[in-house]
């Protein structure tokens, strides 16, 4: 049975990131601060690809109602982030984790358990957003994904 919530909007991506430090993108030799390609990621996110993943994800997820209100309460979905890689042509991602300093209601709520079950499953909507930019919103053909005009 899928998940019945309203869908939050999208990370904003805003931060610069060292691409190291995300899952599936290997450190570059030389990392130029160039974020492009994050602007237009974050851009594609806005224009459908965050929908897309999160309607994916909702229907395969073994979330509750109450465990994903926690997630959106606790403003988690603001921490994800997502890099493109432009040695593999890959999307990389970072899944937030659930803070150890919780608030009074969501520590005692969420046990050991819980926590395992939000981090795994906020891991696999992380992977489907990769998927759905890599398969679906990215054109390597254009100069923010790599190519090189000149």
């Amino acid at each position: 049975m899928a998940l019945e919530v309203e869908r939050p909007d999208p990370p904003d991506l805003s931060g610069p990131g060292d691409p190291g430090d995300y899952d599936a993108v290997e450190e570059p030799e030389e990392w130029t601060g160039d974020d492009a390609p994050r602007r237009a990621l974050a851009e594609m996110l806005e224009a459908g690809a965050w929908e897309d993943a999160f309607e994916e994800w909702r229907r395969g997820t073994s979330l509750s109602a109450e465990q994903f209100q926690a997630v959106v309460d606790l403003s988690v979905i603001d921490r994800f982030d997502f890099h493109y890689n432009p040695n593999a042509e890959d999307v990389g991602y970072r899944a937030p984790e659930l803070l150890d300093d919780r608030p009074a209601p969501y520590d005692a709520a969420l046990d050991r358990d819980d926590v395992q079950e939000i981090e795994g499953q906020l891991d696999d909507l992380g992977r489907i957003v990769s998927e759905v930019l890599e398969n679906d919103y990215i054109d390597r053909s254009s100069e923010e994904f790599g190519y090189d005009w000149e």
